[in-house]
């Protein structure tokens, strides 16, 4: 009979909250939810951060330091009469003493109603509360429950530590493979240690009982793998890298993050549309021909499309980088915009006025008004009498 074992990223779970490698800022001996455990109390809090990084495995460890009943919802599939029968249990728990630790991955995938009907149970100490997200949860949880929980932001897990993590995993289950070799999955993970273990996994069935290559490796991971979700807050960071790059000059760097969204699948128009209003933001008129390359580069990536486009947004990216900067427009029409909505719709003044019929000239539109290119150092005030002198363009 064939015996069926769970994937090697659950048979690899730590079982105590000290064998949890990484997160040590938060959960090592000396932090401050450390000895709070040790006093029998566990915030409530938010897990933030990528894939991977242990999430799930500490929130249930964190549950046993202060045995507490853990239940579990995943986000994504309970709704309200899920959430019921878990309150239901927590209140049972309560009355025989028992804490309930209530975890809820992807909080984010939760709408307000569903956070609402939450609130008061962790107000009022029937369950802690513990969620788990990818997402920034400023944008994705209310507000009124963010002010009663904690919110730990998670890194992705370091390279060194996933492949100590790899090495107790061959070690166990007794795989054949080098140091060379888990350095490379660790490196291709992308900080996710459930995916590096699952190609470990796979690796070792590849070559059954035979040594991992690096070939095998780089078979089984494919670009997909990449940490980059068009949907998520990567995407956003990745881009910002990006036009921070450009900004800074640096064109080694905005070549690095372009490649990072080009290996991610991101649309190259997207990619285009950027940089065009980069051009204008940043560069502006310190290099006007920036946005006529700019928008020539938009063009070509629509006419050429992918892959070929890759070398026209490679030869702008270089270009805008290496570009001199203001950021001149962009004060300007900032202040501009402040001043109106500080000030309203202050009357043109009458030398401006368009004089288009008899009434209006009488009126005196467009009366004492000198025509620039006649008497050029002419003075003349063109901005309402109430806000003559102030500067915009500086």
């Amino acid at each position: 009979m064939r015996l069926f074992l769970p994937p090697l990223a659950d048979r690899m779970r730590p079982q105590k909250l000290s064998d949890v490698l990484g997160q040590e800022q938060f959960f090592g001996r000396s932090s401050a939810i450390i000895k709070s455990l040790k006093e029998g109390h566990l915030p409530s809090l938010i897990f933030w951060g990528p894939p991977g990084c242990g999430k799930t495995t500490i929130a249930r460890l964190l549950a046993a330091e202060i045995s507490a009943d853990f239940v579990t919802l995943e986000a994504a599939v309970s709704g309200l009469k899920e959430f019921r029968v878990a309150i239901n249990r927590a209140v049972e728990n309560k009355i025989y003493q028992k804490q309930t630790v209530l975890f809820i991955d992807e909080i984010h995938r939760w709408n307000k109603k569903q956070q609402d009907a939450l609130l008061p149970y962790v107000e009022n100490g029937t369950v802690t509360f513990i969620g788990a997200t990818t997402e920034n949860p400023s944008f994705e949880v209310i507000s009124a429950l963010l002010s009663r929980v904690k919110v730990l932001l998670f890194e992705a897990i370091s390279k060194e530590v996933i492949v100590e993590i790899l090495e107790r995993a061959s070690q166990k289950e007794k795989i054949s493979i080098g140091r060379n070799e888990l350095e490379l999955i660790a490196q291709f993970s992308g900080g996710d240690a459930r995916v590096a273990l699952n190609a470990l996994e796979l690796s070792s069935h590849s070559v059954k009982g035979e040594n991992v290559t690096k070939e095998i490796i780089k078979e089984i991971f494919d670009k997909t793998n990449l940490l980059y979700d068009k949907a998520g807050e990567e995407h956003y960071n990745i881009i910002s890298a990006f036009i921070k790059s450009m900004r800074g000059s640096d064109a080694n760097a905005a070549v690095y993050y372009l490649a990072r969204m080009i290996e991610g699948g991101e649309d190259p128009e997207f990619i285009a549309r950027r940089m065009l209003i980069f051009a204008s933001e940043d560069i502006g008129n310190a290099l006007p021909t920036a946005l006529v390359v700019a928008n020539t580069c938009f063009d070509a990536v629509r006419k050429i499309g992918w892959p070929e486009s890759e070398l026209i947004l490679s030869q702008t990216a270089i270009y805008l980088a290496k570009a001199p900067k203001s950021n001149l427009a962009k004060l300007a029409i900032g202040a501009a915009r402040e001043e109106v909505q500080k000030s309203g719709t202050l009357p043109v003044p009458l030398h401006l006025r368009n004089a288009s019929t008899s009434l209006m000239t009488d009126l005196g539109y467009g009366k004492n008004y000198i025509y620039t290119h006649n008497n050029p150092s002419a003075p003349q005030d063109f901005l309402p009498s109430e806000i003559v002198g102030k500067k915009f363009v500086l």
